[in-house]
């Protein structure tokens, strides 16, 4: 990459319209993270623990000072059926949303999304009596 292409890398809302093919360690796991088996020209997250780095305010604009971690707190699917990955900066609290990635590690996004079953907000113990209120 010649000086001028580097410099241009840093301009403002650069990463929203070039391929980031940097390739990291994950601050997470320590895994090398490598941009080809994305299927996208944006890797944002490890495909191996899904978490990410809070480095944008706005998706590829690097303007977020935080540098924080985030984790991955839950999954949607996205109109046409697309899935999605809700990551939660661990150091200020702030949500995005990440499209998911060809190589992500498919046991961990449906242990996600598996979550809130396993984890009720109310006793399961109660569920036969909450179903007899409701007349079932």
């Amino acid at each position: 990459m010649n000086r001028e292409n580097k410099r241009k890398q840093y301009e403002k809302g650069y990463y929203k319209t070039h391929p980031c093919k940097d390739v990291f360690t994950c601050k997470q796991c320590g895994r090398p993270v490598f941009p080809g088996g994305a299927g996208s020209e944006h890797r944002n997250h490890c495909p191996n623990c899904l978490t990410s780095l809070h480095v944008d305010i706005e998706p590829g604009d690097r303007e977020s000072d935080c540098g924080g971690l985030m984790e991955p707190i839950a999954v949607w699917v996205r109109k046409g059926g697309e899935w999605a990955i809700i990551h939660r900066c661990r150091r200020c609290g702030a949500l995005s949303s990440n499209r998911t990635a060809a190589d992500d590690n498919p046991a961990k996004l449906i242990s996600i999304a598996a979550k809130p079953l396993g984890e009720p907000p109310f006793p399961i113990e109660r569920m036969g009596d909450m179903m007899e209120n409701l007349g079932y």
